[in-house]
């Protein structure tokens, strides 16, 4: 197999393709031109996307060339859901996301030397094109009894699905085709959610212009019950930092369980395989050490945000613990901090006394477990414990951006913010 191949089955990053020894054997031939589409039906990527970044960087690193589509059109129609119709999102906004999306899937990449990687969007060749022409010249090719059998549409069929995400199938395959046409691109990389979009694209490049050509998906990345990697209690783990902070990105890999952490090291890490073996042997023998998680959460955050904002990260971490100095914190390390505390705003003209802030940010249940927590010698100010049940909050308490960290015990920690 080819060694890129092999890098990727190694990883776990290889769920389906067309024909993997013709798919090896074009790998092998020459630099190919490759693609990979994100949608702007967000104003930012998430995890399920870096995946796909992940292959990218690998294909490019092996000395292939990468074009990364970000789908001006097909983010206006958006990929069938299983569950219902999705929302139409203005044009205006889908435009303001295409821009955001094109910055960030940017970072990944290179765009120099001989692998340069390409942005194209998709608006730029289905815009100019008439209902006529996509019709006899696109929607000719898909028998619409192959359409119906798709699973989503299957699915959807009772609840009812609108023409618009039906046809979207036909808007994908088309610009599997024009990079073909365009850029000699000879390979599509996906989610194997899309496996079935993937595959209609090679088919249609096969019976339009008479060439084969291939296509690659990735496995679904999961927690160990099952569910979808890169899902908390409160919401999608985003790329971008104003929508999931860097601290808080750190703190989602340092929780990976124990039976998953190699397999997202695998993933999500650039480093060689013997220093993970290492690290799966520590996870093994030494799970209290947490290696293989440090060590995941320290590599996608430098990749993701800088190695600048893993460094504040971790020393918020510490800080809030009661190992560091809150106040050399910036503020927007903080607001990333009380945005995973939950954030609990208290009046800035009228601040409240420590009981009652204990309260509010949901570390103690009540006033009287509160005064019981300071009688007991376990509460803490901004790291400073506190002793006098009648201490109110002063303006010297409040650290940057007006947050104020509490504590009860080594490990509850809870914040409010003054307004």
């Amino acid at each position: 197999m080819n060694s890129v191949l092999d890098e990727l089955t190694w990883r776990g990053l290889i769920a389906n393709s067309t024909d993997p020894e013709a798919l090896a054997a074009h790998l092998d031939a020459g630099p190919v031109t490759f693609y990979v589409g994100f949608d702007p039906t967000a104003p930012s990527i998430h995890m399920g996307n870096l995946v796909q970044l992940m292959v990218v960087r690998a294909l490019q690193r092996a000395g292939h060339r990468p074009l990364l589509l970000v789908g001006g059109s097909t983010g206006l129609i958006g990929d069938p859901k299983e569950s219902s119709e999705r929302t139409l999102n203005t044009k205006d906004l889908v435009g303001q996301w295409v821009e955001r999306i094109r910055d960030q899937v940017s970072r990944f990449v290179s765009f120099e030397g001989d692998t340069a990687a390409r942005i194209v969007n998709n608006y730029d060749w289905t815009a100019p094109m008439s209902t006529i022409d996509f019709l006899r010249d696109v929607g000719k090719h898909f028998p619409v009894n192959r359409m119906l059998a798709r699973d989503v549409v299957a699915n959807r069929l009772e609840s009812g699905i609108s023409y618009t995400e039906f046809s979207y199938v036909l808007l994908q395959s088309l610009d599997y085709r024009e990079l073909f046409r365009s850029y000699g691109c000879t390979l599509q990389t996906g989610g194997s959610d899309q496996w079935g979009n993937i595959t209609a694209g090679v088919e249609l490049i096969r019976r339009s212009e008479g060439e084969r050509v291939h296509a690659l998906a990735t496995p679904l990345v999961t927690k160990a019950d099952g569910t979808k990697f890169g899902k908390t209690e409160s919401g999608t783990v985003w790329l971008d930092a104003g929508m999931t902070s860097p601290y808080a990105f750190h703190q989602f890999f340092l929780n990976a369980e124990d039976a998953k952490v190699i397999d997202y090291l695998k993933v999500f890490s650039g480093r060689p395989r013997d220093e993970i073996e290492h690290l799966a042997e520590l996870t093994r023998t030494e799970p209290h050490r947490r290696a293989a998680q440090h060590a995941l959460a320290d590599d996608v955050t430098d990749l993701v945000h800088s190695v600048e904002e893993r460094r504040a990260a971790v020393v918020a971490a510490s800080a809030i613990f009661g190992r560091g100095e809150l106040r050399e914190l910036a503020g927007s390390t903080l607001d990333g901090v009380v945005g995973e505390l939950g954030r609990h705003e208290v009046p800035a003209a009228a601040l409240p006394t420590f009981v009652d802030a204990l309260v509010a940010s949901g570390v103690v249940a009540s006033k009287s477990a509160a005064r019981r927590a300071i009688e007991e010698g376990g509460a803490y100010l901004n790291n400073e414990q506190i002793t006098d049940p009648e201490r109110v909050l002063g303006a010297g308490d409040l650290l940057a951006g007006g947050h104020v960290l509490v504590r009860r015990g080594r490990r509850t920690v809870g914040a409010v913010t003054a307004v």
